[in-house]
């Protein structure tokens, strides 16, 4: 039975991160065995001298799970949790991590080699191929690895949860075809010609991040609309296409067939001109040969594009848009939701310290205390959180709200104060100016270097033609004046300068006045700030929030480069003569070639090619960015047959067309709300949500809170912590 309500949202109830069991779950009573479940006691945990010590363990790992939004739907008897701890720590996973990595970056090292220093085979060394058994050897200690985090993840979650779990039953095929394929590639001496597990190798990061697996699940609710779009573009590429062949068939003058022989002489060469002309890659040189004869065929090129290219390639955009613009905020949501569950949790185990205590649902604030002292955090959480618990100590306990409102800080972002705000609150006495000194020091420095060069390269005359000039120049001149005076009267600095007064000004105040006219040569960019705070914050949200994104696209990439090596590796080879002409010139080289003009010969493409791993990649790079990725098109379909045109026009829609508009959607998201919330905030607001808080709070108007009916309801289902009210 699924989780109802908003505990189903985004798979809040199914999705484990790195145990990404347990899926549904079913009803109490079911016959599923439980970690712990024991008749007559109130939380369903024997008594006896080890129970605080249980109490306190299980609490500890539900706190760190809600700090980590992870599903608690696990196993938690005092070895389980043990285990489980071990497991996420910080040496195994970024063990497991690296060896995700190891197993990815061997496509690099195997046959096809990538090791050489060009990929032109005009003049390419003969790559260091691995002997037999090297790369196996290292793929062999890779798969043993996963094969220990299948069964800790298995045990963790129990046999119930994992029979459920669509990803870790697809675990275990991807690992037992890669053992099954890795011993067919022994057995051959390591000379089969394809390794069909180097296209499942990429599903080992997949299971292992549950926001690329999130994210998947998003792409898969866009598809249909995406699909809609797509078949209104083939339809109205098929349309001109043919309206195309209509109108530049073959004539009987020779000098009205340019366009025909380049561009429309039968339906496969006159799609992919169309297809190409729609990401403008080969505009104006498609309508050319036609325009020149008649103005009028501009008509033609001009409505497909207008078309294509500016309405249903844009409406695209917007589609995808609409259906990404809740994915921030859907997401966000199922965090929140976790880690309200892991801490109702924590407090549910923590009150089970009496039956009196579990009645009246409280929590004795020592208790608090010793198991966030063991509770793997960053220091400013726990002295945070330590504080905000210290504030019951009076009362001696807290109830629910108040021990839910503690770890409200977990979502706050740390605040990295400068040495001004440091420095805020201390006495003259108090303060160490040495570290504030040497960084006005620098600041002048940097001012002082700037106006030198300005000067040298504008001269007296125009440096002083720009009042901003001016404007610097004045104060950094007061600014130097101010720092020789304190170096003349305190000399050199030193830590723990003595900040009494030894003349009208002390050192503070001339530091102070310092700062204050650092600050005031900030006014001259007073109009940009906003927009460039709005635009820099938009960029770093950017790189925490795609890294699922980009996770997934580096998936694509790894499939779609197997899948072209496979295809085309030394389909294109330059002739013997070239090679030995590749150092000569140009003019040698065409009086004994004939190379058509745009052709991927007479461009000289050849380093992008599919002959190893790292030029496939680039090569796909190359056609994503669809940067006369025509050449591409029609080199490899006149080197092998029309249907390879297949392969590249699969991976245009794959990157440049969904990835592109995704990457867009995102940024739209991201901007969008930044914009409407720094004009429709004070000041003091935008500097708060900037700077104080986490994308958690960002979205507290959005979000909506879990009741306390619906948590009490998830509790009751866990397949291992069997509570009673």
């Amino acid at each position: 039975m699924e989780a109802r309500g908003l505990l189903t949202v985004n798979g809040a109830s199914g999705d484990y991160g790195s145990l990404p069991g347990g899926e549904q779950e079913g009803p109490p009573g079911s016959g599923r065995r439980r970690s712990h479940a024991f008749a007559g006691q109130p939380c369903g945990v024997e008594r006896g001298t080890d129970a605080e010590e249980l109490y306190i363990q299980q609490a500890v790992v539900l706190i760190e799970d809600a700090m980590q939004y992870r599903s608690i739907n696990h196993r938690v008897d005092a070895r389980s949790l043990r285990l489980y701890r071990g497991y996420y720590s910080w040496i195994c996973q970024w063990g497991l991590g690296l060896t995700i990595a190891v197993v990815l970056l061997l496509a690099f090292v195997e046959r096809p080699s990538s090791l050489s220093i060009s990929s032109d085979p005009r003049h390419r060394s003969a790559p260091w191929q691995p002997p037999c058994g090297f790369t196996e050897s290292i793929e062999m200690v890779c798969l043993v690895v996963f094969c220990l985090d299948l069964a800790v993840k298995g045990y963790l979650i129990g046999w119930e949860e994992f029979r459920k779990s669509k990803w870790l039953i697809a675990y275990t095929v991807v690992i037992s075809f890669s053992f099954i394929d890795w011993m067919l590639s022994v057995s051959m001496a390591c000379d089969e010609k394809l390794r069909v597990r180097r296209l499942i190798r990429p599903f080992f990061l997949l299971q292992n991040s549950s926001m690329m697996k999130k994210t998947l699940k998003c792409i898969k609710r866009t598809l249909p609309e995406i699909a809609s779009v797509i078949l209104l573009l083939a339809l109205h590429l098929c349309l001109f296409t043919m309206i195309g062949m209509l109108l530049f068939a073959k004539s009987d003058d020779p000098k009205k067939n340019g366009e025909w022989k380049l561009h429309f002489r039968d339906l496969p060469t006159s799609l992919t001109s169309l297809l190409v002309l729609l990401t403008t890659a080969n505009n104006p040189d498609v309508m050319i040969p036609a325009y020149s004869l008649n103005r009028a065929y501009s008509i033609f090129f001009v409505t497909f594009s207008v078309i294509g290219t500016y309405c249903l390639m844009n409406l695209l955009t917007a589609i995808i848009y609409n259906q990404f613009r809740g994915y921030l905020l859907m997401s966000v949501q199922t965090s929140i939701i976790r880690r309200r569950l892991g801490i109702r949790a924590a407090f549910q185990v923590l009150s089970c310290q009496g039956i009196q205590q579990a009645a009246e649902e409280h929590v004795a604030v020592e208790l608090v205390l010793k198991t966030m002292a063991r509770v793997q955090m960053k220091s400013y959480y726990r002295e945070a959180i330590t504080k905000e618990a210290h504030k019951c100590a009076d009362v001696g306990y807290m109830d629910r709200e108040q021990f839910r409102k503690i770890f409200d800080e977990l979502d706050k972002d740390r605040i990295k104060e400068t040495v001004l705000v440091l420095n805020a609150e201390k006495s003259a006495a108090e303060r160490d100016n040495y570290i504030i000194e040497i960084i006005n020091l620098c600041f002048i420095l940097y001012y002082l270097f700037e106006v030198c060069v300005k000067i040298f390269a504008f001269g007296w005359k125009g440096y002083l033609s720009y009042r901003n000039n001016i404007f610097d120049g004045f104060l950094t001149v007061l600014l130097l004046g101010l720092q020789i005076t304190i170096f003349v009267t305190y000399k050199l600095p030193f830590s723990q300068w003595d900040p009494s007064s030894h003349s009208i000004l002390s050192l503070w105040e001339m530091v102070r006045l310092i700062n204050m006219l650092i600050v005031f040569r900030f006014l001259r960019i007073i109009p940009d700030i906003k927009l460039m705070a709005l635009v820099a914050s938009t960029l770093l949200d950017l790189l925490k929030n795609l890294r699922a994104f980009a996770g997934i696209l580096m998936v694509v990439y790894y499939v779609f480069a197997v899948f072209g090596i496979w295809l085309f590796e030394g389909a294109i080879t330059p002739p013997s003569e070239m090679s030995v002409l590749s150092n000569t010139s140009m003019e040698n080289i065409t009086s004994n070639f004939s190379m058509e003009c745009g052709t991927y010969e007479q461009l000289e493409y050849w380093p992008n090619n599919f002959d190893d791993f790292a030029a496939a990649i680039m090569l796909l790079y190359n056609v994503m960015v669809v940067n006369n990725w025509q050449a591409f098109l029609e080199a490899y379909s006149r080197h092998t047959t029309d249907w390879s045109k297949i392969y590249f026009v699969c991976w245009w829609l794959t990157s440049s067309v969904m990835w592109v508009n995704l990457f867009v959607a995102v940024i739209l998201e991201n901007f969008i709300y930044k914009w409407d919330r720094s004009h429709s905030c004070s000041v003091t607001d935008v500097e708060r949500i900037r700077y104080e808080t986490s994308v958690q709070l960002i979205f507290r108007e959005q979000i909506q809170e879990p009741t306390e009916e619906e948590l009490l309801c998830q509790l009751n289902l866990h397949p291992h912590l069997h509570l009673h009210w």
